[in-house]
């Protein structure tokens, strides 16, 4: 039995990927997709095509406004991508809300509720998606309305155990907790001072904030599902072997399948050992704990930056199409 194999008899494996002709090979049971992965997908020449048709399918309303085509043009691709993936998996996919909404609760509900709306045109229910949306105060609002209106979401940018609780209290379906982005935070603070040896495994830090969002939520009886992302490498997965699922790319699945060392169950439902009390948060106590938390605040507003760069570019290359 290769790593891969092993990982899957405790852990729901899911694809982070936009290239959906690649993750077929490693049959993962839900995918996620960002606006990073969908840029870089749609710079593939296998992929061109989908964005013609996008184009050409938005031309075809004539819309005067060219700026509501382009946003039209991205939607229209957004799901069409998730469409061509969800023809790969049995299970979920994920698809990002614009990060430019991530501090306008409506706003996020609004694009939440069009991309729905576009999938299930296509003939996708609601069971099989989930709404990926930024883990600011805004956002975690905007997901409570959106799973009271029957669409789960999923909460991204996730490096605090306030954004943990918050997510817990308004009872989203699944948070990504970003493990290698906390990693990639503590390592440069440390510069040369950094023991890669004695932070691996269970002392990595983004282990370690998965672990304890992981057992809080267990001890609690919480159902919101924790999914481990952004990983650097196989230590980090085999550390986390048991979460609820594992987000990870196809440069990583490869890995773990092509090593068929022992891999063994790391965190179960069933351990309650959390120290932490059950928490409800108001708006200043979570913006107060989290701020406190410096390496959270910092890449969470990395991240968002990140992404909404991400999203100015595939603009400009919709743009250039139309």
């Amino acid at each position: 039995m290769n790593q891969l194999e092993a990982l899957k008899q405790y852990t729901t494996v899911v694809a982070d990927t936009g290239d959906f002709e690649q993750m077929a090979a490693f049959a993962p049971q839900d995918a996620t997709t960002n606006p990073s992965l969908i840029l870089k997908a749609v710079q593939m020449p296998a992929y061109q095509p989908l964005l013609a048709d996008a184009v050409a399918g938005v031309k075809a309303r004539g819309m005067a406004n060219k700026a509501q085509a382009v946003d039209a043009v991205i939607d229209a691709l957004l799901v069409r991508f998730g469409c061509e993936i969800l023809k790969h998996v049995p299970g979920r996919v994920s698809t990002e809300v614009d990060a430019r909404l991530s501090f306008d609760t409506a706003a996020t509900v609004a694009k939440g509720q069009q991309l729905v709306a576009l999938y299930n045109a296509q003939g996708v229910h609601n069971e099989r998606l989930l709404i990926k949306v930024a883990s600011t105060w805004e956002g975690i609002q905007a997901a409570a309305q959106l799973e009271a209106a029957g669409i789960k979401t999923n909460l991204t940018l996730l490096f605090s155990f306030a954004q943990a609780v918050a997510c817990a209290n308004a009872r989203v379906q699944l948070i990504s907790p970003f493990v290698g982005r906390i990693y990639d935070w503590y390592k440069k603070q440390a510069g040369a001072n950094w023991d890669e040896a004695a932070m691996a495994g269970a002392n990595d830090p983004g282990v370690v904030s998965v672990t304890r969002i992981y057992r809080y939520y267990k001890r609690h009886g919480i159902p919101t599902e924790v999914m481990g992302a952004s990983f650097r490498n196989v230590g980090q997965i085999a550390a986390l072997a048991g979460c609820d699922l594992l987000t990870i790319s196809p440069e990583l699945l490869a890995q773990l399948r092509g090593s068929e060392q022992p891999l063994a169950r790391l965190l179960d439902p069933s351990d309650h050992s959390s120290t932490d009390d059950l928490m409800q948060l108001d708006e200043a106590t979570f913006r107060f704990m989290h701020n406190q938390d410096a390496m959270a605040s910092d890449k969470l507003s990395e991240g968002i930056r990140a992404f909404v760069k991400d999203t100015d570019t595939l603009e400009a290359l919709v743009a250039a199409q139309m």
